[in-house]
């Protein structure tokens, strides 16, 4: 299922990630799991974030997704389940013929 993970990274936590060199290898790592078909990124309440667009095969992945986010990178994250127009219309003419 394809799916959306907002993240925001504390800013205190980047800072020293920054100073650190790990906040490359944070993301790097994160890009690497999630394979995102779409990775934005922008100031989230006036903190590092952004979104990714990402294919969940199993829920259980979640853990191993979203662990390292908040390990690494010390980030608060949100993920929600979305559709592309092909599923939404799928989904009415579902609805329509019920």
């Amino acid at each position: 299922m394809r799916m959306i993970l907002r993240f925001e990274v504390d800013t205190e936590a980047g800072n020293e990630l920054l100073r650190s060199g790990e906040m490359q290898k944070g993301m790097e790592r994160m890009l690497g799991m999630l394979k995102p078909e779409a990775a934005y990124f922008f100031p989230v309440n006036g903190c590092r974030g952004g979104f990714l667009v990402f294919d969940l095969a199993d829920p259980s992945q979640l853990v191993t997704l979203t662990e390292p986010l908040w390990t690494m990178l010390h980030a608060r994250i949100e993920v929600t389940p979305a559709m592309s127009l092909d599923d939404l219309t799928s989904g009415l003419s579902s609805l329509a013929a019920s």
